[in-house]
């Protein structure tokens, strides 16, 4: 009897530590959930929505404009943020009028209300060019009147990134992939 008492708790233990083993994998090197904290990248990611971030996608490739990724941004103590990546490595970036202009080309941001333009910061003040540095990229959220961006700190080091947001899986009524927006010029 306490033999076979003893062989049950051990396949319990058995159990619970591959279970913890397969959690930790996923979490650190593949998937990590993440919240939604404050109106920065609203209305297209409300805060206390909840999603999935994915680790993998920038360790065999690079970021691309309009990813939406999870970082930690520059004298932020560990804190991660969330925002869309618009400038990237190489690129001349200006504001103008409310309008990112890239490489001289204003940027059409459809996933923006129509009535946003993007004002100025201490970093990217209006009609003032910046080069995107290598292995770095200028970051925005898409609610541009409440977020603390590359407009205020600078560029994103690659390094910093955390991962790609995915999916969103709370509130139900919003779960799904995340679209990538197709960017034109004008």
């Amino acid at each position: 009897m306490i033999n076979k008492l003893s062989s049950f708790f051990m396949d319990v233990i058995e159990v619970v530590v591959f279970a913890i083993a397969i959690f930790l994998f996923v979490y650190l090197l593949v998937l990590q959930p993440h919240k939604i904290r404050g109106s920065s990248m609203e209305p297209n990611f409300p805060n206390g929505e909840y999603l999935l971030t994915d680790k993998l996608s920038y360790r065999f490739g690079e970021p691309s404009r309009g990813d939406v990724v999870v970082f930690e941004p520059p004298g932020s103590g560990g804190d991660e943020f969330i925002k869309r990546i618009i400038g990237l490595p190489g690129e001349r970036i200006k504001l103008e009028g409310g309008v990112i202009h890239i490489n001289d080309q204003p940027l059409i941001e459809d996933y923006l209300p129509n009535t946003q333009s993007t004002p100025p910061g201490p970093f990217l003040s209006e009609g003032n060019e910046v080069t995107v540095p290598p292995n770095s990229f200028l970051v925005l959220g898409d609610n541009r009147s409440a977020s603390s961006d590359s407009r205020v700190w600078g560029f994103v080091n690659k390094s910093k990134i955390t991962g790609r947001a995915w999916v969103v899986y709370w509130p139900l009524t919003a779960a799904g992939l995340i679209d990538k927006p197709v960017y034109t010029f004008q």
